[in-house]
């Protein structure tokens, strides 16, 4: 990195990403003017070239980034060396109708659903900001995206205290995600609140502006987007917000080797992928003499089940093989040439990982038991809940033993239910080989997670070494298909 640090640029990433919106248009800042935009909705034939460098998102929050190595030859055609994470985290996401009305109190909250599997308890008491995209309506009858981000914490989700509680509350903290989530968003104060907000109803109503959308949602809430987006009330036609920590990212530990930040799981495989992208695509002598095309898909909706028009499950995996390889080739090559490339490819799925936590040793298989700050763990199962198998483990493996990299196993207990990632699901969709592993971590999907500091550039040693040393590994393994 030129003017930060790979930690000092994860801080400022994780930092000013709060949704998977602000996630992609931060990695696309990443990769540099150097790489080129395209669009889904036009051919690709004659855009694509070797040595070029590439970049598209789906829905503004799944993202697809290349390059293509200077000696792809489409009459011979290399594979895809991918990594693939995703961009999404478990959080709070403001209903379709926001408005909550007037609680006990004279309090205003906002209608909330909980996005994912999170740790629901750890939102409680924390400074909470709202952020996502705004679909707004222009002069000219046109409409725009605009991302917001409002940083001052508008909104908390305040503890009962203890002094009214049960004995068997106190015991056993228990959330219900309807009646216990619900954040206050403002007291209402009938000369500066209501007035204001009645008066402009009443005015857009004369004036013919009346909206059902709108008038499902918190006026003083719709007040703080135009405001922040210079534009007004009216202009507002819809919009994907959610609730985020304000806290910043932070440095953690007596010697700074822990780092502090929301939405680590995986944000911090989407910092580190794009980083080892831009710094492979930058190095001209490896990219001229690569016949293969090094890329990084970020896909949304992981954390609830991938099955979405830009998640891990939809054909976005396959028709980036497909419609790459096809422009490559000018717009030619049939069934067999994309089966061909497919089978000349690797998914580096890249998701978190279960660090060993000190207060709960006995959770860890005690030969599989992860540390904080000893590089990437790979992760294995044999119910194929990861897709890591004696190839493709071997693969990486043996990529950190050229590298000079650290590598970790992972395997879980079998008393405790196995969680999953994208890496199945592309597998299952494309047949390309596949390999899951992540960096370590604790607190995973708490409102605020924990990391090792020097995880990251291990992690990012490791992909720069997949990129440049996949096709020399896989030729040298003469295996039965």
């Amino acid at each position: 990195m030129s003017k930060f640090s790979v930690v000092d640029g994860a801080l400022n990433h994780f930092t000013n990403s709060p949704t998977p919106f602000h996630n992609c248009a931060n990695l696309v800042t990443m990769l540099g003017e150097s790489f080129e935009k395209l669009s889904e909705d036009e051919k690709w034939e004659g855009k694509i070239k070797p040595n070029g460098k590439y970049y598209y998102t789906r829905n503004t929050s799944t993202l697809v980034a290349f390059c293509v190595g200077g000696a792809y030859d489409a009459s011979n055609p290399g594979g895809f060396k991918v990594i693939g994470g995703h961009t999404d985290s478990p959080n709070l996401r403001i209903k379709p109708c926001s408005k909550n009305g007037t609680s006990a109190g004279k309090i205003t909250q906002l209608n909330v659903e909980c996005y994912g599997g999170g740790l629901w308890h750890t939102w409680f008491d924390r400074d909470l900001g709202i952020a996502g995209r705004v679909i707004v309506s222009t002069p000219d009858g046109k409409f725009t995206q605009h991302l917001v981000n409002l940083k001052k914490p508008v909104c908390r989700v305040p503890s009962l205290c203890i002094h009214l509680q049960s004995g068997d509350e106190r015991a056993s903290f228990k959330v219900n995600k309807e009646n216990h989530l619900q954040p206050i968003f403002a007291q209402v104060v009938k000369d500066t609140l209501e007035a204001p907000a009645s008066k402009k109803a009443k005015t857009d109503e004369a004036a013919g502006e009346k909206n059902a959308w709108r008038e499902g949602h918190d006026s003083t809430l719709l007040k703080l987007i135009a405001e922040e987006l210079s534009i007004e009330v009216a202009q507002i036609a819809d919009f994907e917000l959610a609730l985020y920590d304000t806290q910043p990212a932070a440095l953690g530990g007596a010697n700074e080797e822990f780092l502090y930040a929301a939405r680590l799981d995986n944000q911090a495989t989407c910092y580190t992928s794009i980083q080892s992208l831009a710094q492979y695509a930058a190095n001209k002598e490896m990219l001229e003499k690569d016949a293969d095309i090094a890329m990084v898909c970020l896909f949304d909706h992981e954390e609830v089940g991938s099955a979405s028009q830009c998640g891990a499950g939809s054909p976005i995996m396959g028709e980036a093989v497909r419609r790459v390889s096809s422009a490559l080739n000018n717009g030619g090559g049939n069934e067999d040439f994309f089966q061909t490339t497919c089978r000349r490819s690797f998914v580096f799925s890249v998701d978190m990982a279960h660090a060993i936590h000190p207060n709960y040793a006995s959770k860890h298989e005690k030969n599989h038991s992860p540390d904080l700050n000893a590089g990437v763990v790979i992760k294995t199962n044999s119910n194929q809940r990861y897709t890591t198998n004696a190839f493709t483990g071997f693969v990486i493996r043996e990529i950190g033993r050229r590298k000079n990299v650290p590598i970790q196993e992972f395997v879980v207990r079998n008393d405790c239910p196995c969680g999953s990632t994208i890496g199945p699901i592309i597998s299952e969709k494309t047949g390309i080989r596949c390999v899951d592993a992540g960096m370590p971590q604790l607190s995973m999907h708490s409102c605020r997670e924990m990391m090792g500091t020097h995880d990251l550039q291990l992690c990012i040693d490791l992909f720069n070494g997949f990129f440049e040393l996949f096709r020399n590994i896989d030729e040298s393994c003469y295996l039965c298909s």
